[in-house]
């Protein structure tokens, strides 16, 4: 089995005469937790939306889990084992909290079952079970998803993209808003994710914990990739250091 479950090779994107992805590369490897920083407008949603299906590329290939993915629609690439979080949070405010892990595990069913009710998809509903007890979501479990404070939504939407028993899981700024106390928790969660069944793909605009919990760090600017490497990499290079955390000052001479 190849170790990379995601390889992303000369990948690009144009808006008219706008390059918002141009020529980018790297690789995840499964059951890492792959980061991609860069100021705003360097890239990183596009990139994060052509991966996961939103957008289709205008160059290069995307390679999933060994298969050529390059194009697939976002419902192909749940299909393929891919999933995702959103940058604005994506729930349906007006259903409870098992509501809406009920409708994203439906998918273990594979069409089946769709206008039975509930309580005969057992397959979903063990999986609900799951994802309430590993969220600490149970004690609001029949509660509206609007009613929720921030943080806990961004907690059941992250459950809720994992419903499907994904094989890679794509998170867009997941503790944009949050709290110190939320953001930390949100941290470690993420780190216990990642492992043998699930590969981590992260946009985060967090530096610290970005370089915190990555194995691999993809740090673009202007549409490219700047640098890659670990966190240590990253963090030593002169070109990363004056795109992204500010320019070196040079040392006074006496």
């Amino acid at each position: 089995m190849d170790k990379a479950i995601l390889k992303v090779e000369g990948l690009s994107v144009r808006f008219g005469a706008l390059k918002a992805v141009n020529k980018v590369g790297f690789e995840a490897q499964r059951g890492h937790i792959t980061s991609v920083i860069g100021p705003n407008g360097a890239g990183k949603s596009s990139l994060f939306n052509i991966i996961s299906g939103a957008i289709r590329p205008t160059g290069g290939k995307v390679l999933f889990d060994g298969r050529d993915t390059t194009g697939c629609t976002a419902d192909q690439m749940v299909r393929a084992g891919l999933s995702r979080s959103f940058q604005i949070t994506n729930l349906f405010f007006e259903l409870s909290v098992r509501e809406n892990l009920r409708l994203a595990a439906q998918f273990l069913e594979h069409g089946r079952g769709l206008l039975l009710p509930t309580g005969h998809s057992r397959r979903a509903n063990d999986r609900v079970d799951a994802l309430l007890e590993r969220f600490a979501l149970h004690s609001r479990a029949d509660e509206l998803a609007g009613y929720l404070s921030h943080g806990e939504q961004r907690r059941l939407e992250i459950a809720t993209a994992l419903a499907c028993q994904p094989k890679m899981l794509l998170l867009d700024e997941p503790t944009q808003g949050m709290s110190l106390t939320d953001t930390q928790e949100t941290e470690a969660l993420i780190r216990e994710l990642a492992g043998d069944d699930l590969s981590i793909l992260l946009v985060e605009h967090d530096v610290e914990l970005v370089m915190n919990i990555s194995d691999h760090v993809v740090v673009m600017h202007q549409g490219e990739k700047l640098a890659d490497g670990t966190p240590l990499e990253v963090r030593a290079d002169p070109q990363v250091q004056a795109a992204y955390f500010g320019e070196i000052r040079e040392p006074a001479h006496a």
